[in-house]
Order: C-alpha cells, then structure tokens, then sequence
C-alpha cells in the first residue's frame, strides 16, 4: 500500500508499508494493505508506520483525516 502523510507545510512521509496505526477518535485502528475504502477523523497521538522492509517509524500528530482507496493512504494532519 502506498502511504503519503501530508501538513500544510511538508510531506511528512510516503513510501510503500505493509501496516499503518491510526489515533483514530475512538481509539487506535490499523489498516493493513488492500483495506476496504474508508474516510475518518483522527486524533491526537501517534503515527506507527511498518514499511515494506518491517522499519518501524513513529509521527506524533495533533488530528487530521485519514482516506484510504485503491490501495493508496492519505493522511492529513494539523
């Protein structure tokens, strides 16, 4: 899956991952490769993002959206 992480100022991240972690409104959530198409509202916290080659990063964000379609990811945040 293709993963961008995108702040008004910077692209944060984007690459190829196996997993994302989300600080979704109510509570943590992963979306794996081939996820079923969705849109949500995230929360304070952190980021967790397992590359293709099992390197773990961690971002901490201040909420945002999260969209997932066609096995492509898209995050803003604040």
């Amino acid at each position: 899956m293709n993963l961008s992480i995108l702040s008004p100022e910077n692209i944060l991240f984007e690459g190829t991952i196996s997993l994302v972690q989300l600080p979704g409104i109510d509570g943590l959530f992963e979306v794996l490769p081939r996820h079923a198409q969705m849109v949500t509202t995230l929360a304070a916290g952190n980021i967790r993002i397992i590359d293709s080659e099992q390197k773990e990063t961690i971002l901490p964000i201040g909420g945002g959206v999260f969209e997932t379609s066609n096995n492509k990811a898209t995050v803003l945040v604040m």
